[in-house]
This record gives structure tokens, sequence and C-alpha cells, in this order.
């Protein structure tokens, strides 16, 4: 075995748990101990600058200068307390990641200093724009930018190391006032959604004043040794396994889901929960996933905003707590072949300010038909606009993912279960399409009341092929990747559900003003979004062959990669949904398009030379120094004479490793003429597509050979990592 490698394993197998760092024996004693929330405002603001930011929080209202004044002085007092010196803006911009830049509290004043935060460094600060991804809208000598406070989202403490700093969530925007991040637009929509939802909501409830989307993410991950990480040059630069021979045994016992956690990894998600619940992030779930090695955690459910906040600030508190124990978290949606790939599913709802979970059937026909008219109106907006969902989850890394009979096709269908299947045929079948006769149909509210119980969390199966389930209060939205920042879904999500019921409210009121009952409206239009949304309502399973032809005959798209995915941005429903509600402007969408495409060619292109020096760097030399050594057995076999038969074996071992040795040059030379090929396109969107069809191929070309070499060369020369170490030893 060759020493790297040796070394390596050794490494991993002596192993020592770390010990965890437990906060209390409570978490209750601990939680969000390091956000500024509502008790910690309390105690550090005045009376005036607290309802200024709860009125911000709530309302939307504006903070005042003087407010913000206030609101800092209270903020880094709290902050200083907890022994923090330093404060940055937290963003999130179009990189994925996120980001932020430290300054300390401290001024020199005389020949001493002063700790000083004011309101102005509170609300607007300046980082460079010019670096991140903007899609055109910054030059690079165009540097100015913009971060904006978000008192939507509660500042908090970030602890590294023995260090602590005080983290604002905010915005992200150009000079010219342009958005250059995930969550201004999330903001928007979410401000859309309530004003839509509003209107709808008070023809059943008059007592609501608020209506906010939650979302409650499920996040899965692997983890490995960083031992056997470091000898992966893939893992490191591509975050997956370019190579890579199957293990003998897999998933296929599916002994590893649910199963008995193992003591090093239990260590380490004691440690995250512990610094998640600092940080007020309300994590609950833990278990083994599918996959070996695959693992998922989960919160309770919050609002939107804050959800997705908490998502992106999971994702970083995972791989510094990894690393504490010797490990990474590997959060690419397919990091090893053959064996499952990881999601972040997005369960969506809706609720107001008096409890009421819009997806939850009530007690009372009031709250049931509220209930429907909720529901069938996402239904509707999710077939209207397909397109657009589809386009809001694709990426490089989820392309592997998609349709791999793990997740949810790359088909957008909906799942409601057989209950509301025929909740839905009632209401088709019992509801004139001219007229809702109120006598006539004087059982039907009673009829389909009876159907739906207050909890239906039980009464239909789940539907894990279903790229978007109804799964009893929520809608599940399966396909989201598991490196994703889930404000770019959300925000499409509550986009095409703001959209339709503006739609449904002027339809409804256009029958009203006609001379129509209110319910009878009401009814009359929801019994016409049903027979609209048919094509969309999947039950079976989205594995299937017979689903893509059935999908095909409905007229549901396929789009299976991300440069074609894409499009869809700029098709004139997006334009509808997107631009016309302000949410973004002509420009910012166009620039998004830019990003995404341009993201999509820096992945491939990277995973392309990483592929090439690889293969021809570790694996090949690999391969011909143990093609020499047989070469070798089979000289010396015949200068003592023995038969050629007994040689047989190693001359056909030699000859298919010639073969597979000269099908990696071959390929790598094709794959580098064609990546340098891609660049010469007129756009980004042209590029991407010349990568996905003219590099992309050789990927699985050049693997065949290489995984092949892995299984016919000594083991104690090969110099990689193999499946079953990565995985299988912890």
């Amino acid at each position: 075995m060759s020493n790297a490698r040796k070394n390596a394993l050794q490494t991993v197998v002596n192993r020592e748990v770390v010990s965890p760092r437990i906060a209390g024996t409570k978490v209750s004693d601990y939680y969000a101990s390091n956000v500024f929330n509502d008790a910690a405002m309390r105690e550090y603001l005045s009376e005036d600058a607290y309802k200024a930011v709860k009125s911000a929080m709530q309302s939307g209202t504006k903070i005042s200068r003087e407010i913000a004044d206030a609101v800092a002085a209270g903020m880094k007092s709290w902050a200083m307390s907890k022994g923090a010196n330093s404060y940055t803006h937290w963003f999130q911009p179009l990189t994925g990641l996120t980001a932020e830049k430290h300054d300390m509290f401290f001024t020199p004043k005389g020949d001493g200093a002063i700790e000083v935060f004011s309101g102005d460094a509170l609300v607007q600060q300046e980082p460079d724009a010019s670096s991140f991804p903007s899609g055109g809208i910054r030059a690079t000598f165009e540097a100015r930018g913009y971060t904006a406070w978000d008192p939507g989202s509660p500042a908090f403490i970030m602890e590294i190391g023995d260090g602590k700093t005080l983290c604002i969530p905010t915005i992200f925007i150009s000079y010219t006032g342009e958005s250059l991040d995930f969550k201004a637009p999330l903001l928007k929509s979410s401000h859309l959604l309530e004003e839509a939802a509003l209107p709808v909501v008070h023809m059943f409830d008059k007592e609501a004043t608020k209506v906010t989307a939650t979302l409650g993410w499920e996040q899965e991950y692997f983890l490995i040794d960083e031992a056997l990480f470091y000898q992966r040059p893939d893992l490191m630069f591509a975050g997956r396994t370019l190579l890579g021979a199957a293990p003998q045994k897999g998933q296929q016992f599916e002994d590893h889901y649910f199963g008995s956690i193992p003591e090093r990894v239990y260590a380490f998600m004691l440690d995250l929960e512990t610094e998640c619940h600092k940080l007020g992030i309300p994590v609950r779930t833990r278990h083994n996933e599918v996959a070996p090695a695959q693992f998922e955690c989960a919160p309770m459910f919050e609002e939107v905003n804050v959800a997705v906040d908490h998502n992106s600030l999971l994702m970083d508190l995972m791989e510094r707590v990894a690393r504490r124990h010797k490990l990474r978290v590997l959060l690419h949606e397919k990091p090893f072949a053959g064996i499952n790939g990881s999601g972040k599913h997005n369960n969506w709802s809706m609720g107001t300010d008096t409890g009421k979970n819009l997806l939850s059937p009530g007690k009372t026909p009031k709250n049931n038909i509220l209930f429907l008219t909720i529901f069938v109106n996402v239904v509707k907006a999710v077939s209207e606009y397909a397109d657009l969902l589809r386009a809001s989850i694709a990426s490089a890394n989820n392309d592997h993912r998609l349709g791999a009979n793990e997740a949810p096709p790359a088909i957008i269908s909906v799942f409601t279960g057989s209950y509301m299947r025929d909740v839905l045929s009632e209401i088709e079948k019992r509801v004139s399409k001219d007229k809702y006769d109120e006598l006539s149909n004087a059982n039907l509210k009673l009829d389909i009341h009876n159907k739906i119980p207050d909890v239906l969390l039980d009464n239909t199966d789940r539907n894990r092929t279903s790229p978007f389930a109804f799964t009893g209060n929520k809608f599940e939205f399966r396909a989201v990747g598991s490196s994703a920042n889930c404000a770019l879904p959300m925000t499409i999500m509550n986009a095409i559900v703001a959209k339709q019921l503006q739609k449904f409210k002027a339809e409804v009121d256009k029958l009203v003003k006609g001379g129509e009952t209110k319910d009878g409206a009401i009814m009359r239009v929801l019994r016409q979004y049903i027979s609209d949304s048919k094509n969309i309502l999947f039950e079976g399973d989205g594995y299937s062959d017979a689903w893509e032809k059935e999908a095909k005959k409905r007229g549901l798209s396929n789009v299976k990669t991300t440069p074609y995915a894409l499009d869809f941005y700029t098709s004139k429903k997006a334009k509808e949904v997107l631009v016309d509600t302000g949410i973004y402007s002509q420009r910012e969408l166009e620039a998004r398009v830019e990003v995404f495409h341009h993201n999509y060619i820096l992945k491939i292109d990277t995973e392309s030379r990483i592929l090439a020096d690889m293969a021809t760097n570790q694996v090949v030399p690999v391969a011909l120094d143990y093609m020499n050594k047989l070469i070798a057995n089979i000289k010396g076999l015949k200068e003592l004479g023995v038969a050629a038969t007994a040689s047989k074996a190693q001359k056909e071992i030699v000859s298919e490793i010639a073969v597979h040795v000269n099908a990696i040059k071959v390929a790598v030379d094709k794959m580098n003429a064609a990546r340098e090929k891609a660049h010469h396109a007129k756009s980004n969107a042209d590029a991407s597509k010349n990568y996905c069809d003219k590099v992309k191929p050789y990927f699985d070309e050049i693997r065949n050979s290489v995984d092949t070499l892995e299984t016919l060369v000594d083991d104690n020369l090969w110099t990689l990592p193999k499946y079953r170490e990565m995985l299988f030893i912890r």
C-alpha cells in the first residue's frame, strides 16, 4: 500500500473520540444565549428603541438614525458582556456561501482607546462589491457596494476558537441599488406573499393582521475523516469523488438508515447541536441516513427569513465543528457515485399572527374552507409555474442527484395523497361549472369537512419520489440540493403563490360583483383550478420510465441539466411573477441568470481539470507500475522454462490495463480540447451548454476506465483512498 494512503488509514484507525463541548444538561439553560433576542433587547434597549425594533420586525417600519444609535449602543453592550470585541455585517452573496468583514469596536482616543459602535455602523457598511458575483451589474473597477441591516433576523455572537464576534444579518446591494445577494429578493417575496394572502385570509378570518411563510429544512450531509479527505484532490477541490470503484458492500443491505449512530459521529452531532442551540437554531432531530457515512439533522419550523439565515449559519457551523473532530463535512449533492446523494427538503407553509397554519385544516367549516382555498391555490401555482421551481433548484451539483432513483425527478409534479385527491375530486364533481347552487349543494361543505380531520398526517402515505408533496400540514419541496441556499427556491415559492392568490382574489371578486354569493364564487373558482391543475398531480412512482412518458403526454417539462433549466428564467412567466411583482428588476434577474451560468461553467471546468490531473498523474503511473511488475513476472516465468499457459492470466491483465491506460489518455486529451473550445461561445448561456454537452460526457468515460483499473491494480500500489475506506472506516 502506498505510504500516504497507509499513513492516512492508520491515522483514522487510531483516532480518539473528541469530547463534545456540552454547554449544560438542559438545552433550555443555554438556548439562544448568543442571540440578541427579545429578552436581550428588553434588557439592553430603552423602551423606545425596543418598540422601534419590534415594529420593524413585525410591520417593516423604518428605524430612525437616532433610534439606530440607541440600538447600536445596547447591542454593543450586550455583545461585550458576552466577550465580543468586534462586529461584522453577515450576508449571503451569490457565491452560495456566507460573507463577513470584521471591524473592532475600539477607536483610539488621546493616549488610549474607547469602544464605539454607532447607528451608522449598525445600519450600513461598505464591503467591496467588485469581487463578488454580479452578472455584470458591477465591473471590476466599480468596487462600491453596501450591506444593510435586516432587523427581522436577530444579531448573534459567533464563537471561533477563543474569539467572539457580533454578527449582524444584512442584505447586500450594489452602489446603484441592485441586490447582489439571495436575501433581499427573499424579503421582497415574503412581503409580496403577505400582501397577496391577507385579503384572501380576510375572506374567512378578519382577526388576522399578518401572514408569513414558514420553513423547516432537513439537512443531509456526509462525514469522512480528514486524513482520507486530504488524500483525495477531488474531494478537496470539487466536494465530490470524480473517481472510485464501488465497494463490495454499499447501501444495498439498508442497514445504515436510522441505525445506531457511530460514537465519533454522535460526539460531532452533540457538539454541533450545542453550537446551534446557543445561536437559537432549533435543531431537534438527528439520525443516520440511507447511504453509509450519511446523516441528517432537522429543526423546528421558523419564519422563512430566519430559517434561511439559520440554515446558512448551520452549514458554516458544520464545517467548523467537523474540523474540531478531525472530520470533514461533505455537503455536495452527490459526493459518492452509486449510493444516495444528499438533499435539503424544504417544508413550506404559511401562518397567521393569530396562530393559524393555513395548510392545516381546523375543526370549523370556516377554517376548513380557508385550508382548501390555500391548498388548491398552492397546487395551481405549482401547475402554472413548475418550470420556475425547476430552475430554482438547478445546479451542477444537483444534476447528479435529480432522478437518480434516490431523489425526485427533474419533472415537477405534486403529490396530494389519496385522501386529498378524493376531496379535490368531490369538489370538482359536485360544484357546477356554470353555477354554485347553495341549496342543491347544501351538504357539500359538511361532506368536505367530515373528510378532512384536524390532522391529515397519517391519512395518506408519503411519496419520496415526488418533488413537491403535501405531508399533512405543509408542502415538502424535496428537490432542493443539500449545498443550496434555501433562499432562492423559497423566493420562487413565495412569489408564485402570491401571484396565484392575487389572481384568485380578483376572480372571486369579479364573480361576486356579477351577483354570485361569496361562497359560491370561491367554490366555483376552486373547482376550475382543480380542473386546470390535473396535469401536475401524480401519485405514482416518479422514478419509473412510465412516468417520464406520461409526463411528456401531459406537457410537463423534463429538463435534466442546469444550463437548459436556467432558460426558464428568461420566459414570459418568469417576468410576470418575478419582475412585474418587483421582486427583481429585469437587470437583476438577467444578472442572476448570468451568475448561475457562470457558476456552472466554473464548476465543470474545475472538475475537468481535477479529473485530468488525477487520471494522468495519480492513476496512470500506478497502473503502468503494476503492469511493468506483471511483465517482469511473465519474463521470469519464461526464463525458468515454465509453460506459457502459466502466465496467461498475467498477460490478460497486462492487456486489459494497457487498453484502459490508452483509453484514459485519449479521453483526457479529447476532454481538454473540448474544454478549450467551450470557452469560445457568444454568451455564458452558450458556454455552459457547451460544457454540459461537450465536456461533461468525458467524465464518465474516463471514470469507467479508472474505476476498472482500481479493481485490477495491486491494492498495495493504489494511492487514492477507496470507497470502502472513506465510507466505512470511522
